[in-house]
Order: C-alpha cells, then structure tokens, then sequence
C-alpha cells in the first residue's frame, strides 16, 4: 500500500505542476528569459523586443530558486503539497541583421534539483531529485522599428514602437526516466511561437507579448502512457523605467490559460487560469559586464501557482 501512496504522490507532482514538463521549465527558464530578451520564466520577460545593436555576443549564468504550494488539479486527492526547485542557468546569445532589422539567436541550458513533499491519507510523503532541463533555442526577430545598426551608430538612434516575433524551440534531450512520474527532462518537443512590442516614452518603456507553448506527445510516459496536452497561452505586459544606460527597473504582469493534459486520451482536468506579478531590476557592473535581480509571485490561481521565485542573472557582453 505504501508503494501505491508513493506512485499517487509522484502522480500528483506531475498534474499539480501543471503539467510538470511545463511549470518545471518556467522555473528554469526565467533567468535565462532575462538574458535572451535583454527574460525567464508563466513568463515574465520585459524587454523581450527593444531593439539593440547587432555583432554582439552575450554569456550569461545565473540561479534562481522557487517554492510554494502546489495547488493540485481538482482530481488530485492530496493536501499540504509543496515543492522547492533549485536551478543553475547558463547560456548564450548572439545578435545579428536579418532582412535590414535586428535579430538574435539564444541558447540555454539548466540543471536543477527540486524536492517536494505532500500528505496522502494521512501520510506524509517525501520526493526530491536533481536532473538536466531540455535545453531550449531561440530566434527572435524585431521585424518593424528596429533598424539593424553597429554598436557605434545604435547610440545615436532613437526609438519608437518596435514590433517583433520569435520561435522557440524545447529539445526533447533533458534528464528523463520512462519509470518514473517526476522528470526535469519532458521527453517530447514543445514549439513556442509569440509576437510582441515595444515602446519608448522619454525614459519609460511599456511592453505587450502574446505567446502560445504547441506540445508534442510524450509516448513513452510512465507506464506505457500517452501524454499529450492541449496548447497553453500567455499574455503578458511590462512597465519599464530606465534609470540610466543598462540601469532600469520593471513591473511585470502576465496571464496564462489552458495547457490541460490527457493521458491516454482521458482528460486531466488540470487546465489553467493563472496570472503573476513581478519585478525585475537590472544594474551595469562595468560596460561589459551586467546583474539583473528579480522576484514574482502567483495573484490568481486555478492550478499549481501558489509560489514564489527569486532569481539572479549574470551577464557578459562581447
């Protein structure tokens, strides 16, 4: 019987993470979101489309840490569930010209350990391992207001309204174990295409993003299952306020529906209706060399954003 409490407990991790493969790779992802959108996580990224100069490379690591309740789908018979995630980010950027505007190509990388426990019939049950994310590649491309200019000839530009759209792609290739519920690797492609924009008003900046995360099926879930899921939408915006050059501070908003999955072809009932608030600062060290700090927490809540996260970023500009 304790065998049997232990699978439901690792079952529920995985619905009440909404999806784990989901909620999991928000987590992670948030720091490196702050680098590959000058972003990470349900997301909160400003600055995801301001322009900036081309022939640039940036390297960037950084930690974040999240932990809160789990707020389990309906079906889920648990109570008391909470679940702390650890990561260590690190990845790449590279900014080119691509049809006269500028462009960028990022990479990231994670590895994270989590560790959670829940009460089941009145035992309290414990889980906690530690694996590789899927690693992600993006290509975003401000195709309207966003002429592609030299570092030497950007200080001199001024912008306006900035338009742009990206594709982002989660590689099937993280840690994953076919035996077991709970997995930092999701075993399948998730295809995140989003469009979104920028505007400067003297030294504020305000930003629109819209998003939608399209998930491959997982066929060799646990036991032999299918996973599939249904798409998951994102609308987020930033209020942004730019101290001085590379020094500026944003309050960030999102909302977050759908992404209900199915197993086998039975319905999960774990679908969302969520939203997050944040804040994010970012400081210049030196002219090559940046910290960006940032904290957000779940408002509304439907399943599985009762948490908060705080996060650290380094960047490296060459």
């Amino acid at each position: 019987m304790k065998n049997q409490y232990n699978l439901a407990w690792n079952e529920i991790l995985i619905n009440s993470l909404g999806f784990a493969p989901v909620r999991l790779k928000w987590f992670i992802l948030s720091p490196l979101l702050l680098l590959c959108k000058p972003c990470l996580a349900q997301d909160l990224e400003p600055r995801s489309y301001t322009n900036i100069p081309i022939g640039l490379n940036f390297l960037a690591a950084g930690i974040v840490h999240s932990e809160g309740e789990l707020s389990p789908a309906p079906t889920a018979p648990i109570t008391d569930a909470n679940l702390t995630i650890d990561a260590a980010v690190i990845g790449y950027a590279h900014t080119f010209a691509l049809a006269g505007s500028s462009s960028k190509i990022d990479l990231s990388t994670t590895r994270v350990c989590y560790e959670g426990s829940a009460t089941i019939n009145s035992e309290r049950l414990y889980a906690d391992r530690c694996g590789y994310g899927d690693p992600t590649i993006r290509l975003t491309w401000n195709f309207f207001g966003a002429p592609a200019l030299e570092p030497k000839d950007f200080s001199s530009w001024q912008q306006g309204v900035v338009v742009g759209a990206s594709m982002q792609i989660a590689l099937p290739i993280g840690s994953y174990d076919s035996g077991k519920l709970l997995n930092t690797g999701t075993n399948r492609w998730v295809f995140r295409p989003g469009i979104g924009m920028s505007h400067k008003l003297g030294r504020w900046y305000y930003d629109l993003i819209a998003s939608v995360r399209l998930y491959g099926d997982n066929d060799e879930y646990f036991n032999d299952t299918r996973l599939q899921q249904e798409p998951q939408y994102t609308l987020q915006g930033h209020l942004i306020y730019n101290i001085s050059r590379g020094h500026w501070v944003s309050l960030n908003a999102n909302l977050f529906f759908g992404g209900e999955t199915k197993k086998d072809n039975i319905a999960s009932s774990d679908d969302q209706r969520n939203s997050r608030f944040g804040i994010t600062y970012s400081i210049p060290v030196s002219a090559q060399h940046s910290v960006k700090l940032y904290a957000n927490t779940g408002v509304i809540t439907e399943v599985g954003n009762d948490f908060d996260t705080f996060g650290a970023l380094w960047q490296y500009r060459f």
